[in-house]
């Protein structure tokens, strides 16, 4: 199967896509992976989670003026709609989410 540009990953037909920006040697990203599994789990079939490590895609970072990581972006019919860098903790996350489906 090829590989879908990141343009035809966040355009995801009728649901929104939340992006995780990490890299492996990151320890607050390896923070944010179980939280994320969590809010994925919660909005199964209506929320798709895409994982970028910035390491390998650096042009899609640097598109998106990634700087700090982790940094998570929200695209809502391809657009940014909401960021934050940092850990998010998954009662927030849900929530922010949640005002998107």
């Amino acid at each position: 199967m090829p590989k879908k540009s990141f343009s035809e990953l966040i355009n995801s037909p009728g649901m929104p896509v939340l992006v995780d920006f990490y890299a492996d040697w990151c320890g607050p990203c390896k923070t944010m992976a179980p939280i994320l599994e969590q809010v994925a789990a919660q909005h199964q079939g209506k929320l798709k989670v895409i994982k970028i490590d910035v390491d390998k895609n650096p042009a899609v970072a640097q598109q998106f003026r990634v700087q700090g990581i982790p940094t998570l972006i929200l695209f809502h019919k391809g657009q940014p709609v909401w960021r934050q860098s940092g850990v998010v903790p998954a009662p927030q996350l849900s929530q922010t989410v949640q005002s998107y489906l």
